[in-house]
């Protein structure tokens, strides 16, 4: 069993994904667990069960985030990107700048905008209004050393002890070295890079990808379709990455390719499961309201939408996505109408 020097670490979320890092970083730590619901605090420190898995002994469970942050100097906060700021809030006025803080979530965070206005058409969200998730934790803390978690890390595949790998992202040498001594085992890898925003970005877009992934596998159409959405729908994350201000080389490694390609073949992925149930003809808000989870790939579908309708982008998956998801267009049209695109080449955004 590898040692880290910070002990204990600190998790805020216990959903799927937070509880399986909490399960990760348990090989070479004692991990500090944050939920806000008194029931799952008391079921991890009495049986060490969440979320019907077995959980290592050296995690324990609090809802007082001001002991995540005096107990922890190493935090990885992981909770939806709709609640991220809320949760930096709280969490925020007890950090200092000793902090190591790096984030699980991929999602875009909104500033200046109510959440409903993404449903409006008129509304023009731009850069500005976007925020990643690193750019939250700057905003509302003290904290300078600041990282982002990515790569293709399905949290059932996790929780099962599957081998896996991710990538810490970050300006820092020493986040990086600080996420690979915490999470590096037999069963898990960690990569670096320095291009923070490639990775958060290839994180958070990936998810649109999946859910029309799902639609085709809900339909049952094969992995020849699969593999041209794949294709194409990297070309669009590339494209949104570029007009975000991020470089395509993030796109290509772990954090892009690797999670895409996981997310979109996989009925693990809550993205891909909502495109199949999409597919067979329930309706959205019955999805929404029946998935344990919030599938990201929803909430990021409009804010994409927008966004490419704002820089004039040729993004044909997400423009008949939106239209299927959110616009009763039919899903057989939008197919139709993706398989006779005229695309001018294959591979141009290199």
């Amino acid at each position: 069993m590898m040692k880290s020097p910070f002990n204990p670490t600190g998790v805020v979320g216990a959903g799927y994904f937070g509880t399986a890092v909490a399960n990760l970083l348990a090989y070479n730590s004692d991990v500090l667990l944050f939920s806000r619901r008194e029931d799952v605090v008391n079921e991890i420190n009495l049986n060490h069960t969440h979320l019907g898995a077995k959980l290592s002994p050296r995690i324990r469970a609090t809802s007082d985030m001001a002991e995540i942050a005096h107990s922890c100097d190493l935090i990885f906060p992981i909770v939806p990107s709709s609640s991220f700021r809320r949760m930096m809030q709280v969490l925020g006025p007890h950090l200092r700048p000793h902090h190591i803080v790096i984030h699980g979530t991929k999602g875009f965070d909104l500033c200046g905008l109510e959440e409903k206005d993404i449903e409006k058409p008129e509304v023009a969200i731009t850069r500005a209004n976007v925020r990643t998730m690193s750019e939250v934790v700057r905003e509302e803390s003290s904290v300078v050393r600041i990282g982002s978690l990515s790569g293709p890390n399905l949290a059932a595949e996790i929780m099962a002890g599957q081998p896996a790998a991710t990538l810490v992202a970050s300006r820092f040498k020493e986040v990086i070295h600080a996420g690979q001594l915490a999470l590096n085992s037999q069963q898990f890898h960690v990569y670096g890079s320095y291009d923070m925003l490639g990775a958060e970005l290839a994180g958070v877009l990936k998810n649109v990808v999946a859910l029309g992934s799902g639609i085709i596998g809900g339909l049952g159409l094969g992995r020849n379709l699969q593999g041209l959405l794949i294709a194409r729908g990297l070309a669009e994350m590339v494209y949104f990455g570029k007009s975000l201000g991020a470089s395509s080389q993030a796109f290509m490694g772990v954090a892009g390719i690797g999670d895409l390609v996981a997310t979109a073949t996989s009925m693990n992925s809550r993205n891909y499961q909502f495109g199949t149930r999409l597919a067979k003809g329930e309706p959205v808000e019955e999805i929404r309201k029946t998935m344990p989870e919030l599938a990201e790939g929803v909430r990021t579908l409009r804010i994409a939408h927008q966004l490419s309708r704002h820089y004039k982008l040729h993004v044909p998956i997400t423009t008949m996505l939106h239209a299927a998801v959110f616009e009763r267009y039919p899903i057989d049209k939008a197919l139709e109408y993706l398989m006779t695109y005229p695309y001018a080449v294959d591979v141009d955004f290199i």
